[in-house]
């Protein structure tokens, strides 16, 4: 198998650029998918950095021997879920 060899951007430098063709997916769009830049902001292990943007909701989760206050968060997301469900601490 040979590597794809990408050219990104200058904001994204510092992710590999380079892909062995086994490891890719074939994607069923029709629409290209697209990441818009602005406002993207990577760590330093290059995983996406998402914040809260509000508390969607409240609710007590009941355990076997506790309960818990969970909160329905929603997220700048650029990808993955927009809205989850996290323990409030």
């Amino acid at each position: 198998y040979y590597p794809l060899i990408i050219q990104l951007p200058q904001e994204l430098s510092r992710v590999h650029n380079t892909f062995h063709v086994s490891n890719l997916k074939k994607c069923y769009s029709d629409d290209p998918i697209t990441m818009p830049l602005d406002g993207l902001r990577i760590d330093d292990q290059l995983h996406f950095v998402e914040e809260p943007v509000e508390i969607m909701d409240r609710k007590v989760k009941r355990l076997k021997q506790s309960r818990i206050l969970i909160i329905k968060v929603r997220w700048n997301a650029k990808r993955g879920p927009e809205f989850t469900w996290e323990r409030e601490d």
